[in-house]
């Protein structure tokens, strides 16, 4: 009986995982952690938490709306009428390129009711230039609220990566401070007093790389989507513009 149970005894510690000691070793020095130093993990996680929650959001968006513009780009170029598209663009919320059409499509139509409520002019191309500035200002307009829409949130993605690091280096340096104040106040230099302390002020480093790291990652990600969006809409509000003015000049031809 007494065999069995010193072979428990023995065997027992090889039962714990590498991974599960690592993990209980983690856990135990935050709890050892000074008060600063839990205060400043507390947030290093909360930054984390949020920074994943934006990632998560802002790649369903984008894909979104890189599908979306893909879809309503290539219904443009086949050359349906702009009535239809108008209606096609009620299914597409996430295009930033087919609210501006929507915004360039509401202002041609304000414009065309001016048209037909006012007195025909002899001189119709001296009104042309007022009507595409009209639309070109609808245009600008709405270019600005989705640019703003799609860049929305990446700004704290940014500030965590740039931030978050220097908060762990804090919390180390804070926790480096308390260890060898206990040191001196112990009167003992050796490892097993000096370790300890210093592995506890290190974990504040590493969470926040741990934070940093895939915000930065995410950021620059997002900005490259956000930039070919952006082209997009550039491109396809000087395509309409001309596509307009050629319709107006059409009918003074006319």
């Amino acid at each position: 009986m007494t065999t069995i149970t010193l072979s428990f005894i023995v065997a027992g510690p090889a039962l714990i995982s590498p991974e599960t000691a690592f993990s209980n070793d983690i856990i135990q020095m935050i709890m050892h952690a000074g008060l600063v130093v839990k205060f400043i993990l507390l947030i290093l996680f909360l930054f984390s938490i949020i920074s994943w929650a934006i990632i998560f959001m802002k790649w369903q968006f984008l894909r979104r709306a890189r599908q979306e513009t893909s879809y309503f780009l290539d219904l443009f170029w086949e050359g349906t009428e702009f009535h239809k598209i108008n209606k096609e663009c009620d299914d597409l919320r996430f295009s930033p390129v087919a609210h501006l059409f929507r915004s360039g499509y509401s202002e041609l139509k304000r414009i065309r009711k001016i048209q037909t409520s006012s007195p025909a002019s002899k001189d119709m191309k001296a009104e042309i230039q007022p009507l595409i500035e009209g639309v070109k200002r609808a245009l600008r307009r709405s270019s600005i609220d989705q640019n703003n829409k799609l860049e929305k949130a990446l700004s704290f993605l940014a500030t965590t990566g740039n931030t978050a690091p220097f908060i762990g280096l804090f919390g180390t340096v804070w926790g480096i401070m308390e260890s060898f104040r206990g040191i001196g106040l112990k009167g003992s230099a050796s490892l097993a007093v000096v370790a300890p302390g210093i592995s506890e002020a290190l974990i504040a480093t590493a969470v926040g790389l741990a934070a940093a790291i895939p915000a930065v990652i995410a950021f620059n990600y997002f900005s490259q989507k956000v930039s070919v969006l952006s082209s997009e809409m550039d491109s396809f509000a000087s395509d309409f513009l001309s596509l307009v003015e050629r319709q107006f000049l059409k009918k003074i031809m006319n």
